[in-house]
């Protein structure tokens, strides 16, 4: 499996980080906002044996994946896949996509974007849960998880402007889970953004590393749960 780096200043780009030496409540209100998200859909949060990972699946079939162990070998650490036909239909050219980032499974025509953010075993005190492996994310990894103030969600950044975004509070927000990619590889590799069915293509305001707002082009896939 392909390593990803995942670099402080790119993620820094597309969360607001709060950094306190008192409470953290970005860390904490992103692991009890998961939790109401996959507690709405037990049903769709199942054991992925091939990653060694837990999977949440969209309604319409997209999945974010995320490890039971940063430490196993050859396994990605968090990872989203999702249909490749409309990114085909939009002119995309598999072959030109980076290699290092994505992978395409020919069989289930899907692109996976995936990361390797760490090597250090996660520890359970009784078994592993989907929870308990966030959790673990959340503890060893902070520097990912971020609050997007705009859209009132957090968020795990899988690094190149990927992520995967959640509800601060799925009762007042109609975007529960958001499917985020960048599309300036699927646009290099022949894609027109404008026509890939199913997703938005739209810029989203986000803060820079110097707490500027910036406006930057994203792929949208947002789902309502409710």
């Amino acid at each position: 499996m392909k390593k990803i780096l995942i670099l402080a200043t790119v993620m820094a780009v597309v969360f607001i980080f709060t950094a306190c030496q008192g409470t953290d409540v970005v860390g904490e209100v992103a692991k009890t906002s998961f939790e109401a998200v996959i507690s709405a859909v037990p049903d769709k949060v199942t054991s992925d044996e091939e990653y060694n990972a837990w999977s949440l699946e969209a309604p319409t079939g997209e999945k974010f994946l995320w490890s039971k162990d940063f430490s196993a070998q050859g396994q990605p650490d968090l990872m989203l896949d999702f249909d490749a036909k409309p990114f085909v239909d939009a002119g995309l050219d598999i072959s030109k996509l980076p290699t290092n980032i994505y992978e395409y499974d020919e069989m289930m025509n899907i692109i996976m974007v995936y990361a390797e953010i760490g090597n250090q075993p996660f520890e359970y005190k009784g078994e592993a849960t989907p929870m308990e492996s966030f959790n673990r994310i959340v503890e060893k990894h902070r520097d990912i998880i971020g609050y997007h103030e705009k859209l009132d969600h957090y968020g795990v950044a899988l690094g190149y402007g990927n992520m995967f975004e959640w509800a601060k509070d799925m009762s007042t927000n109609d975007k529960d889970i958001v499917f985020i990619l960048n599309p300036q590889p699927f646009i290099d590799s022949g894609v027109d953004p404008t026509k890939v069915e199913g997703w938005i293509f739209t810029k989203v305001e986000v803060m820079d590393e110097k707490g500027k707002p910036i406006q930057i082009d994203k792929f949208l896939k947002p789902f309502n749960l409710k």
